[in-house]
């Protein structure tokens, strides 16, 4: 499958750079999104965030998934910012699984330090991911707090597996130089928004 000139490229990075990745459908990208990435780029101090915008999400139905184009044009239109860049480079390499992409990331830019970045409701389902305990093991993880799903996250199987190995919030500025694995929560400003909620809205008319 071909794609767009620049749409699944491997944005700019360079050694000792610190660069959080934001995976994701962004079905729709929403100003939810966008707050998860500006707080992690502010209170991790990372030089810049991606939002690698997935091919389909294998846990879910992706039968009326808009195309990879349309969600990146999307996401930075949305975005509009020089240290927030949305990328398809999943599809570019037919990479479906968290884990192949970052293991294909780590070899590739051997000298840069990533963040993968989830939000407290993906934590909670994070032990259903392929290899997820290789994520853990790859690179430091981020885990940004959603209203209503933070008390389910941190009683699931993988927060619980990974406890020793929390970082407390005051000291979120190390994570990107920590020995994986390695995570921290972080509390603060939340946004409600939802993909899934902003979908219902369209289809039923009322958003």
């Amino acid at each position: 499958m071909s794609f767009a000139a620049g749409l699944t490229a491997i944005p700019p990075h360079g050694s000792g750079l610190r660069i959080g990745l934001f995976g994701g459908s962004f079905n729709p990208i929403h100003d939810g999104h966008r707050l998860v990435a500006e707080q992690c780029l502010k209170r991790l101090g990372l030089d810049a965030v991606w939002l690698l915008v997935s091919p389909g999400n294998p846990l879910k139905d992706n039968d009326s998934l808009p195309s990879l184009e349309a969600r990146v044009r999307a996401a930075r239109a949305r975005l509009r910012h020089p240290r927030l860049v949305a990328t398809g480079l999943e599809a570019q390499r037919g990479y479906r699984y968290t884990v192949d992409t970052l293991i294909w990331l780590k070899r590739s830019c051997p000298d840069t330090h990533f963040v993968w970045i989830m939000g407290a409701d993906n934590l909670a389902q994070f032990h259903r991911w392929e290899s997820w305990r290789d994520i853990a093991q790859l690179m430091p993880i981020a885990v940004y707090d959603r209203p209503g799903a933070t008390l389910r996250a941190m009683a699931a199987l993988a927060a619980q597996s990974l406890a020793p190995h929390r970082i407390p919030e005051q000291r979120a500025r190390e994570l990107p130089l920590a020995d994986p694995p390695a995570w921290t929560l972080l509390t603060g400003v939340t946004s409600a928004l939802s993909s899934s909620a902003i979908r219902l809205g369209r289809a039923s008319g009322t958003k």
